[in-house]
């Protein structure tokens, strides 16, 4: 299974993957419209691939097959300052 991938301009981490090079007709406009002109980075052969770095294959393999498209987001970034107060509370306790 083939694989085409494209970053966002607008969100920087997020990624869209497509089975068919430039084939939007299965992503939501809206979708689109947030993410913005989608610049193409890769294709990929999920086939001879294990695993990927930030995704589940299957996961990724599974959403292609269902709805035609995978939206990958960064993760949230992290509370420090929550973080922080945790550990003065675990501190003090």
């Amino acid at each position: 299974m083939l694989c085409v991938v494209y970053k966002s301009p607008n969100k920087e981490g997020a990624y869209l993957y497509l089975e068919r090079r430039d084939d939007f007709r299965q992503v939501p406009t809206a979708l689109l419209d947030t993410f913005g002109k989608p610049q193409l980075i890769t294709v990929l052969n999920l086939a001879k691939r294990e695993h990927l770095a930030q995704i589940d294959i299957h996961k990724l393999q599974a959403a292609l097959k269902t709805q035609g498209f995978y939206l990958q987001l960064p993760p949230p970034p992290e509370n420090l300052l929550a973080q922080h107060k945790a550990s003065l509370q675990n501190d003090k306790g």
